[in-house]
Order: structure tokens, then sequence, then C-alpha cells
């Protein structure tokens, strides 16, 4: 027999990384102003956050998370099937769903168990789910608790996708085709005309995951959907409220049966405490902000614009990026904890991805860009990757 905690103690990764002073997470933050951070006493300028919008330090923002707390208190105690359902959660669900251009939505804790507990309860025995490669893990644990099969396909490959269905297809009863808006650590946004055709001509059904694109892609950030003008032909649209709407949270929205049914089926939801009454304050206030001043998705794409334009002059390789996020490929794992370590010295707070999250030799840092970086703020940036990539050997 073996101890269950030898594994425990037999795990060196991070501790062998610590030891040679380049582990790159868990660094307490102390202070955060806009575009910057506080860290070990000292002010750098953040590359490495999912706040797009930048309307984690809006006044307004602000403002409605503490009348919430003055009304609610500071948390609910309880699921929203029992004791914590608040006017506030039903209202902020039909903001969302009129929003989203959809007849209903149902708000989660987190968008983690928006995607947990929506998959697992859709997708029964005689079902399967058609699932991209590089879909978030949160994704991933859904199909793990959903009983149907669960088939992945090769990214973005849309052929391959069709080959799949038209071997398979025949042997489910129902089919969910499963892929992210916009791609975490790529920033690559879905083809989602492609993903509409495909689900038509084989009968499936279409769920977009919006964590990235809400706040970022079609008018007004309404999502991948909007983008393409297919907001109609997405069944189901998934999000969270931890990047672009400066809170915690997440949603499904569709058809009112199918909430309905998700309401009452998915098990992270019912026995989750409800979405505490800040954070739904939160992101209410962050649906006002964005149909009232616009102009914040003016400074979002230009900041974007500007850093694919001055990343990718300087010779690196930023992948196949659409959007605000643009990774940095580095390649060897030690490498690229050895550049993010030396972006932080150099007042850069970013973060590296290293396998098994990409594939090995592909390490790379995922850089992101907000509304409210400034002109000196990326300057400043592409001036240290500039200077570092120079000093590594990754560009000349």
């Amino acid at each position: 027999m073996m101890d269950l905690f030898e594994k425990c103690r037999s795990f060196q990764d991070a501790k062998t990384l610590m030891g040679a002073g380049l582990y790159p997470f868990f660094k307490p933050i102390e202070a955060s102003q806009g575009s910057t951070v506080t860290t070990h006493g000292t002010k750098r300028v953040m590359i490495g956050s999912n706040n797009y919008l930048g309307l984690t330090h809006h006044p307004r923002v602000m403002a409605a998370a503490k009348r919430a707390i003055d009304e609610f208190g500071t948390g609910c105690t309880g699921s929203r099937f029992l004791n914590g359902n608040l006017v506030s959660h039903e209202r902020l669900e039909e903001s969302l769903a009129k929003f989203l251009g959809k007849e209903a939505c149902l708000v989660f804790s987190t968008g983690f168990l928006a995607n947990q507990g929506s998959l697992s309860c859709l997708v029964g025995r005689n079902d399967a789910i058609l699932s991209d490669r590089e879909n978030h893990a949160s994704i991933i644990e859904g199909t793990r608790l959903a009983v149907g099969e669960t088939i992945r396909f090769p990214h973005n490959d849309m052929d391959a996708l069709d080959r799949i269905l038209t071997e398979k297809r025949a042997q489910y009863d129902g089919v969910l085709i499963v892929a992210d808006g916009v791609f975490s650590m790529s920033g690559e946004i879905v083809d989602l005309p492609g993903l509409v055709k495909i689900a038509s001509k084989h009968n499936c059904k279409l769920y977009i995951d919006d964590a990235h694109s809400l706040g970022v892609l079609g008018e007004l950030g309404r999502g991948t959907g909007a983008h393409f003008g297919l907001t109609d032909e997405v069944d189901l649209i998934m999000g969270t409220f931890s990047k672009s709407f400066a809170s915690i949270g997440g949603f499904i929205a569709g058809d009112a049966d199918t909430i309905h049914y998700i309401k009452h089926k998915a098990r992270p939801f019912m026995f989750s405490a409800a979405m505490p009454p800040s954070a739904v304050a939160t992101v209410q206030e962050c649906l006002n902000v964005i149909h009232e001043e616009p102009q914040i998705f003016d400074n979002l794409w230009k900041n974007a614009r500007k850093m694919k334009r001055e990343l990718s002059g300087l010779g690196f390789d930023t992948l196949a990026s659409q959007t605000p996020i643009i990774p940095v490929v580095i390649g060897d794992d030690v490498k690229a904890f050895s550049f993010t370590k030396a972006l932080y010295e150099h007042g850069v707070f970013a973060t590296p991805v290293v396998s098994p999250a990409v594939p090995a030799g592909m390490a790379l840092i995922r850089t992101s860009y907000m509304a409210t970086h400034t002109e000196d703020d990326l300057d400043y940036v592409a001036e240290v990757f500039k200077k570092l990539g120079k000093q590594f050997g990754l560009i000349r």
C-alpha cells in the first residue's frame, strides 16, 4: 500500500522553480490603480490582467458596489435556489438577456461553475459534446461531469469537425458543439461562421464561451455572435464577469425553456452560494457604463492594435492574435520563466504559459491590454520587450 499523500511530498516542480528564483506565480499585490499594480513595494505596469475595459476602478462601478453592501450586506449566505435569491440577481439576468439578444439568462457564482453546471446537466447518456482542443479548463471539467461522450476536435478546424460529425453524428441523440469565442492563450477568434454552418448541416446545438469576448467583440462588447452578426444562430452563450465586467460570477443565456431547465438541474448552481450583492451591482453598473461611455471600446482597440503592431514589428512571434490578448512566444519553458522574471524586475507584470497549457516548445508570455493603459504605459512595455528580446536572443 502507498501513502495517499506521497504524491504531495514528491511533487517538486514548483519547489525547483522557487529554488532557482524563477517561480512566477502568486505574487502578492499590495495595491492596484488603473493599469498599474504595486508588488514588493514597487509599482509595475500590469499586462497580465483580463480587466479589458479597465472598469475595476471606475468611480461609478465602485460606488454601485458600496451601495449594494449598504443595502444587502456582504453576502447571501446561501444558494439562490433556497435563501440567496436577490431581486438584484433577477434584474441583472433580465438586463443581460436583453444585452445579449437572448430570451433568458441565469447567473452563477463563478464562470467556472457556469460551464461546469450547464454542460454537465444538458448532455445525457445518449448525447455527445464536440469540444475544441483549446477550450478553457472549465469547459473540460464540464465535459468530464457530463455522462455523454466527449470528442475533442482539432483547434478551430472546421474540416476536421465536419468529418467527425459525418462519421459519428448518427450514433447520438443530441450533439452540442462547444468552443471559446476568443481563445484565452492565443487571442484567436473562433471561426463562428464555420461552426454555424456545420451545426446546421448536422443538426447540432451550438454553445459559445464568451469569457474573453464579452466586453471585447461586437457592438458594445456583446460578444462573438454580435461580432459576426450571428447571435441568433448561437444557441447558448456563456460568459464570465471576472474579465471586462470587473467582478466575479458567470452566466448562461439562451432560450427560456433551456435556461429554466439548467436553473433546476445544474447542481453547481443549485448547491453553490449566490453571487454577493456587491458583485451583482458591479456587473449591472458595468452594463450601464458601457452604454453611456462607448469610447472605452475605442481606447481598448487602439491600445490592442498598437501593441500588436509594436511587438510584431520588433520581431516577436505573436501567433494569430486578433484581440487584446497578445501572446509572445518564447519557446523553452525555463526561458519563459526567466523572461517573466526579467520583465518583473523591469517593472512589467506579465505571466508565463508553459506546457501542458501550451504544446512543448511553445512556452509564451501571455500579455493582454486594457482600455485604461496610457501611451506612456505601452511605450514603456514595448521598450522593455525590445531590450529583453535582444538580451534573450529572441529578436535582432
